[in-house]
């Protein structure tokens, strides 16, 4: 496996995971866990992300060959989850009802559903189809970052954007979102027919 660090990929790659993770869209659902009186640890619930995600990231390939999918297929269909979730986005479509039992809300729904879902995990095999892993892992670490960040300080983070600077970027991000998908489906679908 070679490693190969690329300024670039990492900048890529930090961005399709940051719009697909949407922590900054997340801030009203984890303000109304607080209020509902569930408690979560925001480095705990970053750690166990990371871990999950860059697990994710090295099994999932071997999950593929198991079922005999190669990566630029999955890309495909990770594109179209891509596509749907950037729509979603764009026009305020909830996925996820985020209800968790009471007391902690670290793991459910923090954790997965919302930071290590369905759609990281797609993203996270899109992605290596075109990038090097050394550089999806670094972006998936500045993620995490982001993410311990806003969930310490989740409400400063609301004053500081705004509910109406939060909404602008939340729909810039599903644009960009949108065009990633767009270029993911191009890209490996060209290759799939080339090699018919």
């Amino acid at each position: 496996m070679d490693l190969f660090f690329s300024f670039k990929e990492v900048l890529s790659a930090f961005v399709v995971l940051f719009a697909v993770i949407d922590i900054l869209g997340a801030i009203p659902i984890i303000i109304s866990l607080e209020q509902k009186d569930q408690t979560f640890e925001a480095g705990k619930a970053a750690l166990i992300s990371f871990v999950i995600l860059v697990a994710f990231l090295f099994v999932g390939q071997a999950l593929l060959a198991l079922f005999q999918v190669d990566i630029s297929s999955f890309a495909v269909a990770g594109g179209l989850v891509l596509f749907v979730l950037a729509v979603e986005m764009i026009f305020n479509i909830e996925i996820f009802k985020n209800d968790s039992p009471g007391g902690t809300a670290t793991i459910v729904p923090l954790v997965f559903p919302l930071i290590a879902g369905a759609a990281s995990f797609t993203t996270l095999l899109s992605l290596r189809a075109e990038y090097n892993i050394l550089n999806i892992i670094i972006a998936v670490a500045l993620n995490m970052i982001v993410v311990y960040v806003v969930l310490k300080k989740v409400y400063v983070v609301e004053k500081f954007f705004g509910k109406s600077g939060i909404y602008v970027m939340r729909k810039f991000f599903g644009i960009i979102l949108l065009a990633i998908a767009v270029r993911l489906i191009t890209a490996n679908l060209t290759s799939l027919i080339g090699s018919l």
